[in-house]
């Protein structure tokens, strides 16, 4: 007797999520292709178990004024990032899993927008398994600034920085990221 994947829906909400979505820039549409194409060839391609190159999905967090930015020192790579992680089977979908993330590493109830924000895919450095690469589907979010976050086990440290004073190692990726969050929340700064 088959069992059923667990993975499914969330892989099947996916697809769409991606199919639906319309990419601000050309480059951002490459990657859109890229990401429904291993979905396509991968019916694990969104599970940690599945190829070394997997979907995540992420969670950025900023203020009210779109100013600061909310992140974790997370433990395994050593650098500061938005909050993020790989997608579990009980995900409905990327933005549930998105969302799940940024709760739990930050300790705050944290309700993304449901638009993607951006996507983007990088290889890993430091302890990740057989992850070699993540193709992140990226959501944001905004909380007041007062909001006091809890660290995690996968952490070092959570905190708020000025978006233009970012920490050293998380390089032009996050400005990029930042910039679109600001775009799809409505936040000028």
């Amino acid at each position: 007797m088959e069992t059923a994947d667990p993975y499914a829906a969330v892989h099947a909400a996916a697809v769409t999520a991606l199919q639906s979505w319309v990419p601000p820039d050309a480059g951002q549409e490459v990657l859109r292709a890229d990401f429904l194409q291993v979905l396509r060839e991968h019916p694990d391609g969104i599970a940690r178990s599945g190829p070394p190159a997997h979907l995540t999905a992420s969670c950025l967090v900023l203020d009210e004024s779109g100013e600061h930015v909310l992140l974790t020192h997370h433990r395994k790579a050593n650098a500061w990032f938005q909050f993020g992680g790989h997608i579990d089977p009980t995900d409905a979908s990327l933005w549930a899993a998105a969302r799940r993330e940024a709760t739990e590493e930050s300790g705050l109830a944290v309700e993304p927008a449901t638009m993607i924000a951006q996507l983007d895919r990088h290889t890993l450095q430091g302890d990740f398994g057989r992850c070699r690469e993540h193709l992140d589907v990226r959501f944001a979010a905004v909380l007041p600034r007062r909001a006091s976050p809890v660290v995690s086990a996968e952490s070092h440290a959570v905190r708020w920085f000025h978006g233009e004073e970012l920490p050293a190692r998380s390089g032009e990726e996050l400005a990029e990221l930042i910039a679109a969050a600001r775009r799809l929340l409505g936040l000028a700064v």
